[in-house]
């Protein structure tokens, strides 16, 4: 029988790889037919609960312990439930070195532990496209941080903080009450807030989506192994080919304490004729050795990394229940253009925390409340544009090298405008003065690949985006307004004081005013 190269190489590794990676294009598959669950897990009920043990009910561990230990150390009962054991990956998670701060800022991390918990720092990284441009950029995505590491500290400041832990404990269902929330998972909870931080596929996310297809997917597959010759240089964004199988494929590589960590990913949608994570698998190993100037045999590979990612116009979500909030994948608050939501949640940390806080001191839990902690941020919502440009649909033949001279002439001009535009947009930061004084040298300069964008992405499309271009501008005057306001606040009732602060963030954020070059 014929094996897959797939096959070859994930059959040999520990830990069921093979089926793991199966089992994720079954999924992957169903969205794919349409055929997306769609459970119902939260209940509604005008009878107020008798008792309510739990200011905040966290369900999902991996990224709702950053939140649970923030919100444990401000003094609030706290229930962070996870359905199997809390532990991290060996995988790392790659950041910025200045966006790990809001740990020290937080109180959540020392100096010296956050130091312990970077396994792996590098520069530089590289940027190039098939057939044009290449550059270098300097300190960002270059740190991975050791998941397993920082889970068990923060675990350990959320329980000495008087947080507590139910592991084994996997979120069954809800019902919100007028007073409360009762959760069922264990031996049942009832809490004033339930957040929900259960990742892309969470079934309080999936009700409240109501089984609607995804408007993008980002398909990622990858690996970390040894064997490869010594580089201590990463790629943020690389392209060895031109367009194929409608997709075009991008690069990513980082070192990593237990080797060499590379991942190929494409921007799709969820069309029925789009490739398997199997056969994206295959290309990878079939690229792989041309990519990183190595042959398979040569490499130990120490674990595969598969899945894919959809993402919604329509995010951040906003919960249709009073008491629930979503935060970081159940909420789709990260770009369209990344995968992974550790860089988005650690960006949104200290807002949520203390907007949380607000919420809570105030008792501004309704729907209409909570939906003011996750606002529409038109910095995010004009990326959608760049991720249609970086895609194919089935029916369109665009000249194959068509995404790779588009985006090359695009970073030529942001590079040639330096770090102050360049680096914001690299970390998911897209920025009104940056993004237009981009759009004006390219089209100076680049006036043909800015119109082929135009068939390519459709008129709707450039209309949308047009929209959120205008309110991109809009919040960045907004936020320089908001800092002359922002004295006025603290003369408000507290429930009012938390609309205040929300909509002064919404245009902090929605503007990219939260970023911050680092000082030279």
């Amino acid at each position: 029988m014929v094996t897959t190269l797939t096959e070859q190489v994930l059959s040999k590794l520990p830990n069921g790889a093979l089926s793991g990676l199966r089992s994720v294009d079954q999924r992957w598959s169903d969205y794919k037919s349409g055929n997306i669950s769609t459970p119902t897990v939260v209940h509604q009920s005008t009878e107020p609960l008798e008792r309510v043990d739990w200011d905040v009910v966290i369900c999902g561990g991996t990224l709702g312990i950053l939140l649970g230990a923030a919100l444990a150390q401000q003094g609030w009962r706290v229930a962070l439930l996870e359905r199997g054991v809390l532990q991290g990956r060996d995988q790392e998670w790659n950041i910025s070195r200045r966006e790990l701060n809001v740990f020290l800022d937080l109180g959540l991390l020392t100096s010296a532990e956050l130091e312990r918990a970077i396994a792996t720092e590098y520069n530089p990284a590289r940027i190039a496209f098939h057939g044009g441009l290449e550059f270098w950029v300097k300190d960002v995505l270059n740190v991975g941080v050791d998941p397993k590491y920082l889970l068990a500290t923060l675990k350990a400041k959320f329980l000495a903080a008087g947080g507590q832990l139910f592991e084994q404990t996997a979120f069954q269902g809800a019902t919100v009450h007028a007073n409360g929330v009762q959760v069922k998972a264990g031996n049942g909870f009832t809490t004033r807030l339930l957040i929900d931080a259960m990742g892309h596929f969470s079934p309080i996310a999936q009700q409240a989506r109501q089984g609607r297809s995804p408007d993008a997917v980002c398909l990622v597959v990858g690996t970390c192994a040894r064997g490869f010759p010594a580089n201590n240089t990463g790629d943020l964004f690389a392209s060895i080919t031109p367009i194929q199988n409608h997709c075009q494929y991008f690069w990513e590589a980082f070192p990593a304490r237990d080797g060499r960590t590379t991942y190929l990913f494409t921007y799709l949608d969820a069309d029925p004729a789009r490739p398997s994570l199997e056969d994206l698998f295959d290309d990878y190993l079939r690229l792989l050795p041309d990519y990183q100037r190595v042959t398979l045999d040569q490499l130990d590979i120490v674990r595969a990394l598969f899945g894919f990612f959809p993402c919604y116009r329509q995010s951040p979500l906003q919960m249709p229940w009073n008491r629930l909030l979503a935060v970081g994948d159940s909420s789709g608050s990260q770009s369209p253009l990344s995968f992974g939501g550790f860089g988005a949640m650690i960006r949104h940390l200290e807002r949520l925390t203390f907007g949380i806080q607000e919420a809570l001191q105030a008792d501004c839990l309704s729907r209409a409340d909570l939906a003011l902690l996750q606002p529409y941020q038109p910095n995010l919502a004009v990326t959608w544009l760049f991720q249609q440009s970086m895609s194919v649909q089935v029916d369109q033949s665009p000249s194959p090298q068509q995404i790779n001279t588009l985006l090359s002439n695009v970073f030529e001009q942001m590079y040639q405008l330096g770090d102050p535009v360049l680096k914001p947009f690299l970390q998911d930061v897209v920025q009104f003065s940056g993004l237009t004084r981009t759009l004006m040298q390219t089209t100076r300069h680049h006036p043909a690949t800015v119109t082929q964008v135009v068939p390519q992405v459709g008129p709707l499309a450039l209309l949308e985006w047009m929209f959120h271009y205008a309110n991109l501008g809009l919040y960045t005057g907004l936020n320089g307004l908001g800092c002359t306001v922002q004295p006025w606040v603290s003369r408000l009732s507290p429930a009012q004081q938390y609309v205040a602060h929300r909509w002064l963030e919404a245009w902090r954020y929605g503007s990219g005013g939260d970023y911050l070059m680092p000082t030279p």
